[in-house]
């Protein structure tokens, strides 16, 4: 029986050690010290958090040294300030800005995507970058079940604090695109549907700059059409006064395109890195080798 639980022990070690090789790369992008020149991370705790709450978020953040960071709090009066939000808002997701190099695109990543209930890494993406934020890495967590928005003020607060303020105007105009995108999620829309149909209608707006509202509706019923999509009017109608409102602000959105098939090119690349997926797919023929050979062991 000892012989068994010795065994035991060693392919619980064996696994974890599988596990740790698998993971090793992905550690070590993200200990790459303070970068000099761009600055240290900055993180954005929602203001409703306890202190439990706070640390289990700085865990999920991957905030080991808390002096590696500069650290913010979102508050109701921020949501009201940046987006003419509810003061008495209740903040709980938060958010990790790392600044990158120009031209390295947004990244998102929702670390608990079971707690953010409407928004998706992409819905993020369009929002941000409509508010002006480009060449970053983003990560969000929430240690209870919420919308996520509060996550989005945090990120504005953190460019101002950090002396690079974004337009309001612009940022008031992502948050509404949230709205619209969680709007027609709830309207039956799957979400990567909704971030598909948001990214391409950008995209087509600056392949074709559009100069009226008339311009825009066609653009607008063109993605439909080419997504496949069909809208109440109602919906309809809101995507094409959203758009309109996007038309007349000072939104590069050349720039805006670049960023978002950056963001397209980087999921290719993960589902084209064969280095990677050898790398899941040698660990899961180690992992069922030795459980094989462990229970094979228990009886000879």
């Amino acid at each position: 029986m000892m012989n068994n639980y010795l065994k035991l022990a060693a392919v619980f070690v064996l696994i974890v050690g599988l596990i740790t090789s698998l993971a090793a790369p992905v550690q070590a992008a993200n200990n790459g010290g303070i970068n000099e020149k761009l600055g240290v991370p900055i993180v954005v705790y929602g203001d409703t958090l306890s202190d439990e709450q706070k640390n289990k978020v700085s865990d999920l953040l991957d905030v080991n040294d808390p002096e590696a960071v500069k650290e913010y709090t979102v508050t109701g009066e921020d949501i009201a300030n940046y987006i003419d939000g509810d003061p008495n808002s209740r903040m709980f997701s938060s958010a990790k800005i790392t600044r990158q190099e120009k031209g390295e695109g947004l990244s998102i990543n929702i670390v608990t995507p079971e707690n953010i209930t409407q928004v998706t890494n992409e819905m993020y993406a369009n929002a941000l970058l409509t508010a002006g934020v480009e060449d970053a890495t983003v990560d969000v967590a929430s240690p209870v079940k919420v919308s996520g928005h509060s996550a989005l003020t945090g990120i504005y607060k953190a460019y101002d604090a950090e002396g690079q303020p974004l337009d309001k105007e612009r940022m008031q105009l992502a948050d509404e695109e949230l709205g619209v995108a969680t709007d027609l999620a709830k309207d039956g829309l799957s979400q990567e549907k909704v971030s598909e149909l948001l990214t391409e209608i950008k995209k087509a707006i600056a392949d074709q700059n559009p100069a009226t509202k008339e311009d825009v509706e066609k653009i607008v019923q063109e993605q439909l059409d080419k997504l496949g999509i069909s809208l109440s009017e109602e919906d309809r109608q809101m995507l094409i006064d959203l758009f309109n409102k996007m038309k007349d602000l000072n939104i590069n959105f050349d720039e805006v395109k670049n960023q978002l098939d950056n963001i397209a090119s980087k999921v290719q690349e993960l589902v084209n890195d064969e280095g990677f997926w050898n790398k899941v797919e040698n660990f899961f023929k180690k992992f069922a080798n030795l459980i094989g050979n462990f229970f094979e062991g228990l009886f000879n």
